[in-house]
């Protein structure tokens, strides 16, 4: 073996690379681990040492942009931004902070955020609002309707004129559905001539039994929304829409049977193609009948919308469900009218009340059990609630006491009532929507005010200017978070200024309903006068120092007045004026039984109680009285029949109504021990009225069962005094009762047949169950039932 020209013996090689190949292999992963190591420590030292460049890279839109960004993006002069935007590229950023990539990749972005964007930057320029009425016709009739719509918008409008937020309305433009290319309105809003131009769109659409232009239209509308390649709501970035149909009430009399059911597709489309913009109800009318009647009521309550689109640049708040496209289950409110057994259990075990705060006389423990160092200091004074008015006068003390609002802002009280949907008013007062107003809005049903007495549930306002109560009833499904007290102590805000908030608030809540599938356009624009005050949504109406001025109030804008008290205050009620109905609560026939329920804080309850039945008797020929029954199982139920006709016999009101208890789930009584147990079925409802008649015709008082409504589980007995020619009386004649008071004065001498109304509705009588046949009943899901 001859070594090779390095001197090296081809041996000696060979023998060189079976060792290291050996070594290699017996040692190559620590090798290859300790090079990695070394490989990324010269890295992180070659990085922490190198002089970095200033480059953005654009981040996710749903990434908050970073510090440093930000700041490179601020050193950038005006003009550049200037000069970048005008060579068309787009910047992105998050909130009100903007930068943008030299040299990075441009993001390409929708109208949406375009104009979300724009809006975002500044508002000083003038937004300009093209109104876009769609229509669609086959005789013609539809689209002359139409184009006069347009122009009285054009005239309310006054699209020349600029708003003061700055917006401009251009005039409505009329576009057939037959003649419009689809792809440029439905799959994106149009090209503005102008970046500053938003679209309102509206569509007058009339349901044909024949195949039309609308088949097409709708099933375009379908497709774009089944479409993957096409956003989920493409028309998202218009103001809003609106629908308004015509149909045939002749070969369709009502909606399930097919009545405007292509305007109902269109608004279901639109609301789902639009992410939930409905900003004013479906409207129908009949083109036979009252079509052009319901189109002017459509067409105001559209004016009001777009002048508040064009003031803050948003449709404004809205309640749960606003805008979905078809109706959802009811809405979830168990009150019922006023009486709810509430039930909780807290972490031990042991029931207690849903609410963080009870009564008056409990904030002081609340807030001594809330303090950080456990230190429980005494008040200054006692609370200065009289809960003594029988026997010994109490000793008065020259002490001074502030005197202070019933319900501040920032108390407990004001949270808590405000959390279950009560607007407070001034310091003592509040309003809130009723579920019956929300249901009547929908064409779901009245509540037993309708049946009875002829009020419209949609414009009825539930209100009071005292929210306190000098009881503690076991079924008060308030919560128990309203304040309670024997005597006025409190700041009392004046008059107007109760009657101006709660009509503001009752509108505003009125107004956020609007975009809730299933309103009936003509309900919510009557809805929008309230005619019709129920004086008993929470506390003690009557216990308001000024209550005949406020009742003067309502009366002098024509609103009827259905006052409810607890028979506690005789005094006050012996110094009422006229009210439209005067209702006292009769929650028990005995002085235990009202004790045990009502759980009063005055000592000498039994007394105010029967004291106020006298004042109900002599006051039965100059105003409509009514006994208020509630019933629960187990407190007022059992034997008590004979005890409530000796107390009719003592009050002898025009009218007895008997309801049963409602019951929610939670409760602020369930120390009293209630549950589903205490709620009765209408039918012992029904034979606990029917037991009542018989034992008032026994003490020789002539009264009837008159009128029922199982939805409320509520019916009404009538004495004869209302019962004429075989039929009865119940409803009021609203008109008449104001010409009355107009002539004689709050004061004046005028009986309740003076304004009786019309006979009872066969529907509303007894044995015929009361629903208002113009409406619908649906179950939970919003399916319709059928009637028996």
């Amino acid at each position: 073996m001859f070594p090779d020209s390095r001197g090296v013996s081809p041996s000696i090689m060979s023998e060189v690379a079976s060792y290291v190949l050996e070594l290699w292999h017996e040692h190559r992963i620590p090798i290859i681990m300790s090079t990695l190591f070394v490989l990324s420590l010269l890295r992180i030292y070659l990085h922490s040492t190198e002089k970095r460049e200033k480059l953005l890279v654009i981040p996710k839109i749903y990434e908050k942009v970073p510090p440093n960004l930000v700041a490179g993006a601020e050193k950038k002069s005006k003009t550049e931004v200037r000069k970048d935007d005008s060579e068309g590229s787009e910047s992105t950023g998050t909130g009100n902070e903007k930068w943008r990539a030299k040299d990075g990749p441009r993001r390409i972005k929708g109208n949406a955020s375009r104009k979300a964007r724009s809006r975002a930057e500044s508002g000083r320029e003038a937004r300009r609002i093209q109104v876009l009425v769609f229509f669609s016709s086959l005789t013609g009739s539809t689209e002359k309707n139409t184009q006069l719509l347009a122009q009285e918008l054009a005239t309310a409008l006054g699209c020349t004129a600029e708003e003061e937020s700055g917006r401009t309305f251009l005039p409505p433009r009329v576009l057939d559905l037959a003649e419009v290319d689809y792809d440029e309105y439905f799959i994106a809003p149009p090209k503005p001539e102008s970046e500053q131009t938003d679209y309102f769109y509206l569509f007058v659409i009339p349901s044909y039994n024949i195949d039309s232009i609308n088949d097409n239209f709708l099933e375009h509308l379908r497709e774009t929304h089944h479409d993957f390649r096409i956003d989920t709501s493409p028309l998202a970035p218009i103001l809003g829409y609106s629908v308004f149909g015509f149909g045939d009430r002749e070969g369709w009399p009502t909606e399930d049977e097919g009545f405007c059911f292509q305007a109902k597709e269109v608004d279901k489309w639109m609301a789902k193609l639009s992410g939930r913009k409905r900003a004013y109800p479906l409207g129908m009318g009949d083109w036979k009948r009252d079509g052009k009647q319901r189109l002017s009521e459509w067409r105001t309550g559209l004016v009001d919308v777009l002048k508040q689109v064009a003031q803050t640049g948003s449709l404004g708040d809205g309640v749960p469900g606003s805008g979905d496209p078809i109706e959802s289950e009811d809405e979830g409110e168990a009150e019922d009218d006023g009486e709810v057994l509430e039930e909780t259990v807290d972490a031990k075990g042991a029931k207690r009340s849903s609410g963080g705060i009870e009564d008056v006389e409990d904030i002081g423990r609340i807030m001594e059990l809330s303090r950080a160092d456990g230190s429980r200091e005494k008040s200054a004074g006692p609370l200065a609630i009289d809960f003594t008015t029988e026997g010994k006068s109490a000793t008065k003390k020259s002490v001074t006491v502030a005197i202070k609002e019933m319900v501040p802002k920032n108390s407990p009280t004001y949270t808590a009532l405000t959390k279950q949907g009560y607007s407070i008013v001034g310091s003592h007062s509040g309003v809130k929507i009723c579920r019956w107003t929300k249901s009547a809005l929908r064409g779901r049903g009245s509540c037993y005010k309708f049946s009875f007495y002829g009020i419209n549930s949609h414009q009825c306002m539930e209100t009071t200017p005292s929210l306190s109560c000098s009881n503690k009833c076991v079924f008060c499904w308030r919560h128990g978070t309203n304040p309670v007290g024997t005597t006025w102590r409190w700041v009392v805000d004046p008059p107007q200024l109760i009657f101006d908030g709660v009509k503001e608030n009752h509108y505003k809540k009125i107004k956020m309903m609007r975009g809730v599938p299933g309103v009936r356009a003509e309900r919510f624009a009557e809805a929008m006068r309230i005619r019709h005050c129920a004086l008993s949504l929470v506390g003690e109406p009557i216990f308001y120092p000024h209550i005949n001025e406020f009742l003067g109030l309502l009366h002098g804008e024509r609103i009827s007045s259905f006052l409810v008290c607890n028979a506690q205050h005789p005094d006050q009620l012996a110094a009422l004026q006229h009210v439209t109905q005067l209702y006292v609560s009769i929650d028990a026939s005995n002085r235990e039984s009202l004790r045990r329920i009502d759980r009063p804080l005055h000592r000498d309850f039994w007394e105010r109680f029967q004291r106020c039945l006298d004042i109900l008797r002599e006051r039965r020929f100059r105003q409509r009285t009514v006994f208020r029954l509630t019933l629960v199982k187990g407190f007022n139920i059992e034997d008590e029949v004979e005890g409530y006709a000796d107390l009719v016999e003592r009050g002898l009101p025009c009218f007895v109504e008997v309801k049963g208890v409602t019951y929610c789930g939670t409760s602020s009584s369930s120390s009293a021990g209630l549950t589903m147990a205490n709620v009765p079925f209408y039918q012992e409802v029904c034979d606990f009225v029917v037991a009542l008649e018989k034992a008032l015709l026994k003490r020789g008082l002539q009264y009837g069962i008159a009128a029922e409504h199982a939805h409320s589980c509520c019916i009404l007995l009538a004495s004869e005094r209302f019962r004429v020619d075989g039929k009865w009386h119940t409803l009021i004649d609203y008109d008449k009762f104001f010409q009355l008071l107009e002539e004689k004065g709050p004061d004046g001498d005028f009986s309740p047949e003076d304004y009786m109304g019309p006979p009872t509705p066969e529907w509303a009588t007894w044995g015929n169950g009361g629903f208002d046949p113009r409406d619908q009943r649906v179950d939970k899901k919003g399916r319709p039932i059928e009637a028996n």
